[in-house]
């Protein structure tokens, strides 16, 4: 992973203590909460519907296990409300259409489909003490919030994909760099996000960003980048524009320059919701791509190309990308994995699952990546408890030379697992409850906190997640519906990316009441779900109490109407929306005449 230098170092315990600094002098009074407001938000402190909510950055979804083990301790001795806070919370938590909520929990972690970590229950005045903490493991919030550039994120599997053609870690550091503290693009009309991919297969959902990036070679064989704009969930979905086909690897920062000072200069400031670039690019088409064009010659023939990227300072970062030495037996990869499928047979049927759902290929043949699944009853999607954090750290320390990586699908991927010891880690994860075989099924859900904790939201999206992985636990009939892709967000800011899932689920509010708005065949971009795009709206929205049903009428469509083989997403193609969407009313009909 990123060897941390001394400026890091440096500079995040700087950022922690002049945090501290600011925190001091409003507990006193000597600052007010409107002056501190952008200064505790630049560190990645929000204030949300119960209690402050602190986003940790991730850079590109790498984490070593002695961080998560800060975050560990963080969840257990910090992620603690007062008693009279949490007594009031949970008085409001009521019934919501005849879905009991579940109470609310503190002393764990949140993975977001960003890479990034949040807590809620943090009280403000102990959040200095936070920061320090995470200073001394080089973590911090700087830049997970405001309108500036925020945490890049990348393939979980960067580096280690079989399908990669060049690793975009090394990229996404020295982005981080450029992009941390940029005095340009430090107020932007709105918040401004970039995804890097190196691989043929889109696992980092690239093209809903601000920035899509993916790393290509032309048929020279030269090393550059395919480059979209304008993506973007929320109100308005759009996937991002292809700006430029291929542009050389070197040039990158110069030509994210001028897009994002273009932006800058004409994106709006009077309406929040049509600030980001998104709209910029949607309403000026190729004038904004000709005005980018332009800015980028600009900035390489009057300015001198600043920001050109050197083969030397590539090789340097790249040298802190370097993969950990491992101490691999040399024999045969196949034979390894003949003797691994023979212990599934003869061991348990569920680890062979395992082997399928949980377990990756790798560019070395001799190894394997592993994604810890947290997605199970009783547990909100992505979060994470203290005692999780150091059972996943102590796994990383024995199987995957100290490294994780957070997932956009809100888990966590051990990349450095020798074949030879798969069968001893999935032993050892399923003790601690971390090895369902569930990834990419339907209860791999992806969620947002929605109303139970954010004050943004219009409705409630744990007691939904709740429900329906409540009515789908037999791993029998998931296997048998294959892997499907389930979002839910509570509101129409679309942090549970509702829009790409293969049936997205949506809250919304009607008369002051809850309700749920169904998408189908929305996609990401991955193999899985094919190019990116939105979903389609299945009719009005459903009370919470109709939405399971909906969901398996849905399914249960699906299944009377696949061909041989075929997925949710190509069944759905092929028999047309029509089909899924009278047995979803349907469904609704049933649910109320049984009320």
């Amino acid at each position: 992973m990123y060897q941390y230098t001394d400026f890091d170092r440096q500079f995040v315990r700087a950022r922690a203590a002049q945090y501290r600094d600011q925190l001091e002098r409003n507990l006193a009074g000597s600052l007010s909460d409107e002056e501190f407001r952008p200064l505790r938000l630049q560190n990645g402190w929000y204030v949300q519907r119960y209690a402050p909510m602190l986003r940790v950055a991730v850079p590109y979804g790498e984490i070593s296990a002695a961080q998560l083990r800060v975050l560990a301790q963080i969840a257990r001795e910090y992620d603690q409300p007062s008693p009279d806070l949490f007594a009031q919370a949970q008085a409001t938590q009521d019934k919501i259409g005849g879905i009991a909520a579940p109470a609310l929990t503190w002393g764990y972690a949140h993975f977001t489909t960003r890479q990034n970590v949040q807590f809620n229950w943090i009280p403000l005045e102990k959040s200095a003490d936070v920061m320090d903490l995470l200073a001394s493991v080089h973590l911090h919030g700087i830049q997970t919030s405001g309108n500036c550039i925020r945490n890049i994120t990348s393939d979980e599997r960067a580096g280690i994909a079989v399908d990669e053609v060049a690793d975009p870690r090394p990229f996404g550091e020295i982005m981080r760099q450029w992009s941390t503290l940029h005095p340009e693009f430090a107020f932007l009309p709105r918040k401004f996000k970039i995804a890097i991919t190196g691989a043929s297969e889109d696992r980092a959902a690239t093209a809903w960003h601000d920035v899509g990036l993916y790393l290509l070679r032309n048929a020279e064989g030269a090393l550059g980048f395919r480059v979209l704009v304008g993506g973007g969930m929320g109100r308005t979905p759009i996937t991002g524009t292809q700006i430029r086909d291929f542009l050389p690897w070197h040039q990158i920062l110069n030509y994210l320059e001028a897009v994002v000072r273009v932006y800058n200069r004409w994106g709006r400031r009077d309406n929040i919701y049509k600030a980001r670039i998104k709209i910029l690019v949607k309403a000026e088409g190729q004038r904004y791509i000709d005005e980018v064009e332009a800015e980028y010659q600009r900035i390489l023939t009057q300015d001198g190309a600043p920001h050109t990227i050197t083969e030397q300072e590539l090789a340097r970062v790249q040298a802190s990308f370097v993969p950990p030495a491992l101490d691999c037996n040399r024999s045969d990869a196949e034979q390894k994995i003949a003797r691994i499928l023979r212990a599934a047979a003869e061991d348990d049927m569920e680890f062979g699952r395992w082997l399928t759902q949980n377990v990756a290929p790798h560019k070395n043949p001799d190894l394997r990546a592993v994604t810890l699944s947290f997605k199970r009853l009783g547990q909100a999607p992505g979060d994470a408890t203290a005692e999780q954090l150091d059972q996943a750290a102590a796994l990383a320390d024995k199987f995957s030379a100290g490294e994780l990586r957070v997932t956009h699908d809100q888990n966590l991927l051990l990349p450095w697992v020798r074949c030879d010891q798969l069968p001893e880690l999935w032993r050892e994860a399923r003790k601690v409850g971390l090895a369902r075989p569930n990834i990419r099924l339907l209860t791999d859900m992806i969620a947002c906190p929605g109303g139970d904790y954010c004050a943004l939201a219009n409705a409630r999206s744990l007691p939904i997640a709740a429900a329906i992985t409540e009515r789908y636990q037999d791993l029998d009939e998931l296997n048998d519906l294959g892997e499907i892709d389930l979002h839910i967000s509570g509101c129409i800011n679309s942090c549970g990316h509702h829009h790409s899932g293969h049936i997205g689920i949506l809250g919304v509010d009607k008369d002051g009441q809850e309700w749920y708005q169904v998408t189908l065949g929305g996609a990401d971009g991955s193999a899985l779900s094919g190019p990116a795009k939105a979903g389609k709206v299945v009719g009005p929205s459903f009370a919470a109490a109709e939405v399971v049903g909906v969901v398996e009428a849905v399914l249960d469509t699906y299944v009377a109407q696949r061909a041989s083989g075929e997925t949710f997403q190509q069944t759905l193609h092929r028999v047309g929306f029509d089909s899924f969407k009278t047995a979803a009313n349907s469904a609704r009909q049933i649910t109320r005449q049984l009320a």
